[in-house]
């Protein structure tokens, strides 16, 4: 008989500024305590990029539209999917040294072992990173 996964976790959040601490406590709570020393602090910081990056530019309508996020163990990974109904399309940028903008991709592209965009199958865009663990902390 075959493994039964786990569900993955799962929560909406309003396309606000402060559902960005609200879902990095989410996010932070929802690891196993054994691997909370291991993997907080990077996806604490994943969270917070992704959900900064769909607020300001995957959603219009702060009292309407949701951020949605997932995190799930798989492959040696705790896998988290941002999504915004937004259809663009997020680019890794490299800004000038002067810019105050434009890093968040940079950040999520060192601390992640593998991410990418992906569309959604009805309306907006999903980004999906992974942070590796090992099992058993």
């Amino acid at each position: 008989m075959p493994e039964i996964p786990l569900v993955p976790d799962h929560w909406h959040f309003p396309a606000h500024p402060t559902s960005v601490r609200r879902a990095r406590q989410a996010v932070a709570e929802s690891l196993p305590h054994a691997l909370r020393p291991h993997l907080s602090d990077d996806l604490s910081l994943l969270t917070s990029e992704l959900v900064t990056n769909a607020i300001r530019h995957g959603t219009l309508r702060e009292d309407e539209d949701l951020i949605e996020l997932v995190l799930w163990p798989a492959d040696g990974h705790y896998w988290l999917a941002v999504s915004d109904p937004g259809t663009g399309k997020p680019e890794l940028t490299h800004p000038d040294t002067d810019s105050e903008n434009g890093r968040g991709l940079l950040l999520v592209n060192h601390l992640a072992t593998a991410w990418t965009v992906r569309p959604r199958p009805t309306r907006g865009t999903s980004v999906i990173a992974g942070l590796p663990f090992h099992q058993g902390g």
